[in-house]
């Protein structure tokens, strides 16, 4: 009996380029943070230190209203720049900031390579960049919501209690501040993460990872400082390094008595190493037109 072999068929279609490509990738990491039982928790409370900042600016517009309240005048209720690094640059915004992070984005690369999705991924007429577009735009997203979003409304409802454009005036650069440190800070930790994401199958080991690095970077820096007494050995720490660029883009006395420039070279150095790992460990088939 003779058995017949049919060979490869060559598929005559065409492909159709999409304008977000990166889009389902995002939508889905998005969706699958959410789904996770402690997020729905700890998200919403992440947003209480806007509220209590935005209650803050309008207070500062009533203080006539609130004499029983404060007997004299409170600095924390001077709204200038440095009320707006307070908020996003300080140490318990970073913290929060590592959290959300581990949430969404410890799983991200993590769970591809455990699964073995990469070829799936690159099966179809999705490019590498595409890919990471998508992982870091659930980043993106969530950081926004903390830093980007908060800021602005920071601005436009301070302009809205006092009704009038002398802040504004006053400060006409702060918007762009704003957008300049969430753009910043956002593209730091969506290096970070994602680096950390790619260097192992367990996602609860690169949450730990993300946590603990950030967290022993500030010790080690710490420790350094106090047996040297140089306040160099702050670069060491990731947390200082953010703190020392943030207050410049505000135009704040920085925390430590060393050049802003050298924490941005730092952090622009781990990015560029993190580029570097992820485009060596994302591999997979691309589809060649």
């Amino acid at each position: 009996m003779t058995i017949k072999e049919k060979g490869y068929t060559h598929w005559d279609g065409e492909f159709l380029d999409k304008k977000l490509p990166w889009w389902p990738i995002t939508r889905y990491g998005i969706k699958l943070t959410f789904r996770k039982k402690f997020f729905k928790l700890i998200f919403p409370m992440s947003l209480l230190p806007a509220v209590v900042f935005l209650a803050g600016i309008y207070v500062s517009e009533r203080l006539e209203d609130f004499k029983f309240m404060f007997r004299e005048s409170v600095p924390f209720l001077q709204i200038n720049p440095a009320y707006f690094k307070t908020y996003l640059v300080d140490n318990f915004m970073l913290f929060i900031m590592v959290i959300i992070v581990i949430f969404c984005g410890a799983g991200l690369i993590s769970d591809d390579l455990k699964h073995n999705s990469l070829q799936l991924y690159f099966a179809r007429p999705l490019k590498k960049r595409d890919y990471f577009f998508g992982k870091t735009a659930v980043i993106v997203f969530f950081l926004f919501i903390l830093t980007l979003v908060p800021g602005l409304v920071f601005i436009i409802m301070k302009l809205i209690f006092a009704g009038s454009f002398k802040f504004f005036l006053s400060y006409p650069w702060l918007p762009l501040a704003v957008i300049g440190y969430s753009i910043f800070v956002t593209a730091f930790f969506s290096f970070y993460v994602l680096f950390l994401s790619s260097l192992s199958k367990n996602r609860r080991y690169v949450a730990i990872l993300i946590f603990g690095i950030y967290l022993f970077s500030d010790i080690f820096g710490a420790v350094f400082y106090e047996y040297f007494h140089n306040h160099y050995f702050s670069l060491i720490s990731l947390r200082a390094n953010i703190q020392q660029v943030g207050a410049f883009i505000f135009s704040q006395k920085t925390p430590y008595p060393i050049p802003w420039f050298y924490s941005l070279l730092v952090l622009t150095a781990i990015c560029v190493l993190a580029g570097l790992v992820l485009k060596k460990k994302v591999r997979g088939v691309e589809i060649v037109k």
